[in-house]
C-alpha cells in the first residue's frame, strides 16, 4: 500500500485554510459566550475592556522575539502547537464551568496566555503561505484569510447565541475546542518546506535579541517599506477612533438597536465582499495602488457617514469602508511577501505588524474622550458650534461624532495623498527586488527522517467598529 503524500502548494494551503477557519469560527463562538458572561456577572463595562487590553498586550511586549523564534522553528510545528495550547485554555473553562468554579481571574489568566500563543501563530500562519504557494497567488491566497475572517464574524455570534440556548455555554467551549482538535488535524496532512537560507538571513544569525533587532533593520534598512508602515499607522489612528464611535452616533441619532445591528451586518457583509473579490481577482497588478488607494477610500467613507444623521449614508460609507479593508490588507501582505525572504518572514512581519498597529490602542483609548469632552458637546443644542456647522451635519446626540468623522476624514486621505507623491513608496514593488521563493532545504536522510507529513488573521489595517 502506497504511503499517503502531504498536500503541496495551493492545495497544501487550502488544507491549512479550512483549519484554521474552523479553528477561527469556534475562538468566535468562544468570544461571543464568553463576552455574556462576564457582563452578565460582573456588570462592569471596565472588566470587560479589560479583557481586550489584556488580549493586545503580547502583541506588543513579545511581537519581535516571537517571529525570531518562528524564523528558527519549524512553521507547521509553531501552528500545531498554537492550535492545541488555546484548545487547552478552552477545555479548562469548559471544566470550570461544570464545577461552577469559573472566574473572573481565570478568563484574564486564559485570555494572556492565548494571545501570547497567537502572536507566536500570526507570523507562522502568514510567511508559511510563501512556502507553499506561487508569488502569483500570493493576493488570492491572502483574499482568501480576508474572506475566511469575514465569515466567521457574520456567523459565529448567531450560532453561539444558538448553541447558548441549546447546550448553554460550557456546550459551546467544548465545540471550541473541537474545532481546534480539527485543525491541528489539517496541520497533519500538510508539509511545509523550510525555508533555503538567504544572505539577509545569514547576516542576521546570533542571538535572540540580534535575531528580533533584525526585523527592525531589516525595515529601516528599506525606506519604501518603512513608511508605507507609517502610512498604515496614520490611518489606524482614524480607524480605530471612528471605529468605536461608530455604534453610539448611530445609537444616537436613530435610537434603534435593530439600526446598530443593520450596521454591524454590513461590516460582515462589506468585508465578505472585499475578500471574495482578492480570492477570485489576485487584486491589482501594482498593488501599491490599492494600498494607497484604500486611504483615499476611507476618507471618503467617513464623509458619508459622518455628514448627515442618515442611516442609508451611514449604511453605504460601512459597506464600502469594509470592502476597501480587505483588498487594501491583502495587496499589503502580498507586497511584503514578495519583498521579504523566506528565512527571516516571521521577525520582519512580527516587527511590521507592531509598527504599523502602535497607533490602535491609541485610536481606542482616545475615540472616549474625544466624543465625550470635545465633539459631542459643540453640536449639542446651545453648543459652540450648533449654530455653523450643525447647520450641515445636525445638532444632537451622536452628531458631535459626526463632525469627528468629518475631521478624522483628513488623515487617511492626506496619508495616501503623501504616500503617492512619495517616489519610495509609490515604486515600493518595482525599486525593491523581488525575494524570490528560493528551494527547500533538502529534507534530511530517510534514517533520520520525522514522521511523515508534519508540518490564523490579523493584517495591517484595524478592522470593525466596537
Amino acid at each position: 500500500m502506497s504511503e499517503l503524500q502531504p498536500a503541496k502548494g495551493i492545495r497544501a494551503f487550502s488544507v491549512i485554510w479550512i483549519g484554521q477557519l474552523v479553528s477561527l469560527l469556534g475562538s468566535g463562538l468562544t468570544s461571543f459566550a464568553l463576552s455574556i458572561w462576564v457582563l452578565e456577572r460582573s456588570h462592569s463595562v471596565t472588566q470587560y475592556t479589560m479583557i481586550i487590553v489584556i488580549s493586545s498586550l503580547p502583541g506588543v511586549l513579545i511581537s519581535p522575539f516571537a517571529g525570531a523564534l518562528v524564523d528558527r522553528w519549524d512553521r507547521r510545528m509553531v501552528m500545531l502547537l498554537t492550535d492545541c495550547g488555546p484548545a487547552l485554555v478552552t477545555l479548562t473553562y469548559a471544566f470550570l464551568l461544570w464545577k461552577g468554579e469559573l472566574h473572573l481571574w481565570h478568563i484574564y489568566i486564559g485570555v494572556f496566555c492565548n494571545s501570547i500563543l497567537g502572536t507566536f501563530q500570526w507570523p507562522a500562519y502568514i510567511s508559511a503561505i510563501t512556502m507553499l504557494v506561487d508569488r502569483k497567488d500570493y493576493g488570492r491566497v491572502n483574499g482568501m484569510l480576508e474572506f475566511g475572517q469575514a465569515g466567521t464574524t457574520i456567523a459565529a455570534p448567531a450560532l453561539a447565541g444558538l448553541l447558548l440556548a441549546v447546550v448553554n455555554i460550557w456546550g459551546v467551549l467544548l465545540v471550541d475546542f473541537a474545532t481546534f482538535l480539527f485543525a491541528a488535524t489539517t496541520l497533519l496532512l500538510v508539509r511545509i518546506p523550510r525555508p533555503a537560507a538567504s544572505p539577509e538571513g545569514r547576516k542576521a544569525k546570533g542571538s535572540i535579541w540580534k535575531e528580533a533587532a533584525y526585523g527592525w533593520t531589516f525595515i529601516r534598512e528599506r525606506p519604501g517599506l518603512f513608511n508605507l508602515l507609517l502610512f498604515f499607522a496614520a490611518g489606524n489612528f482614524a480607524i480605530c477612533v471612528c471605529g468605536v464611535a461608530t455604534l453610539p452616533m448611530v445609537l444616537g441619532f436613530t435610537g434603534s438597536k435593530a439600526a446598530v445591528g443593520t450596521i454591524m451586518s454590513l461590516v460582515g457583509i462589506g468585508m465578505l465582499i472585499g475578500g471574495a473579490i482578492m480570492t477570485a481577482t489576485g487584486g491589482p497588478k501594482r498593488r501599491i495602488y490599492a494600498v494607497l488607494g484604500g486611504g483615499l477610500v476611507y476618507s471618503v467613507c467617513f464623509v458619508l457617514v459622518g455628514i448627515k444623521p442618515s442611516l442609508p449614508l451611514v449604511g453605504l460609507g460601512i459597506m464600502i469602508w469594509y470592502i476597501a479593508l480587505p483588498i487594501q490588507n491583502s495587496c499589503s501582505t502580498a507586497i511584503w511577501q514578495s519583498k521579504t525572504p523566506a528565512d527571516v518572514q516571521g521577525r520582519v512581519f512580527a516587527m511590521r505588524r507592531m509598527i504599523a498597529q502602535f497607533t490602535t490602542p491609541i485610536g481606542d483609548f482616545s475615540a472616549g474622550p474625544l466624543a465625550d469632552k470635545v465633539f459631542n458637546p459643540l453640536l449639542m443644542p446651545g453648543g459652540a458650534l450648533a449654530n455653523s456647522v450643525g447647520k450641515v451635519v445636525g445638532v444632537g446626540p451622536g452628531r458631535g461624532i459626526g463632525l469627528m468623522y468629518l475631521t478624522m476624514a483628513l488623515i487617511p486621505g492626506l496619508a495616501a495623498i503623501w504616500g503617492f507623491l512619495n517616489p519610495r513608496v509609490r515604486n515600493v514593488e518595482s525599486e525593491l527586488p523581488d525575494a524570490y521563493k528560493e528551494a527547500a532545504a533538502p529534507p534530511p536522510p530517510a534514517e533520520a527522517a520525522e514522521e511523515p507529513p508534519a508540518s490564523t488573521v490579523d493584517s495591517e489595517a484595524t478592522a470593525a467598529p466596537s
